[in-house]
């Protein structure tokens, strides 16, 4: 009986060793290699969306840069439109604040009973109340400040702040009728 627990033992313990050895076997010759392959395949695919995610955020950050230059010109056109427009506005009032000064010269002269009106108009020539001639120290600061406010625009856009501010409001000279005209 003893022999035959011996064989049992010894077939026993080359099952185990043939168990271990199969499962051993099984793990390096089949599980690793398939989970090698497994993390192969999953670090590409991460690989590949991380790739994906980058693509997308660059083509949104230049989207976003666009949007961003389209509104800055847009703005840029506006600031120059309003600059434009303010100046023409001032020139114009000024032109009508000259136009009553003349006006007003004018009939000063005209009220005189000493003077004809051929001699008033002569002395006294009158505008037109639009797109007059002014003088030349009037006319150079509206442009100037027109200038300066084009600046402002462009340093805006450019993105930084121009000093200066808007354009000066205007002066009491250029659109009030004052009687500064020669007697």
């Amino acid at each position: 009986m003893a022999t035959r627990a011996d064989t049992v033992l010894k077939l026993s313990l080359a099952a185990g060793a043939l168990l271990a050895g199969a499962g051993v076997g099984y793990y390096f010759g089949i599980f690793l290699p398939a989970q090698a392959i497994h993390e192969t395949v999953s670090s590409s695919a991460d690989r590949q969306e991380r790739a994906v995610d980058r693509s997308l955020q660059i083509e949104q950050a230049r989207r976003a840069e666009l949007q961003a230059r389209e509104a800055a010109r847009q703005r840029y056109q506006t600031c120059v439109a309003t600059a434009a427009t303010t100046y023409q506005a001032r020139w114009t009032a000024a032109c009508r604040a000259q136009h009553a000064r003349q006006i007003a010269a004018f009939e000063d002269c005209a009220d005189n009973l000493f003077s004809t009106r051929a001699g008033c108009e002569r002395n006294y020539p009158v505008e037109p109340e639009r797109g007059c001639a002014l003088p030349l120290s009037i006319s150079n600061r509206l442009v100037s400040d027109r200038d300066a406010a084009r600046s402002q625009c462009l340093g805006e856009m450019q993105g930084g702040e121009m000093q200066g501010g808007a354009p000066a409001e205007p002066q009491p000279w250029e659109t009030s009728p004052a009687l500064d005209a020669p007697a």
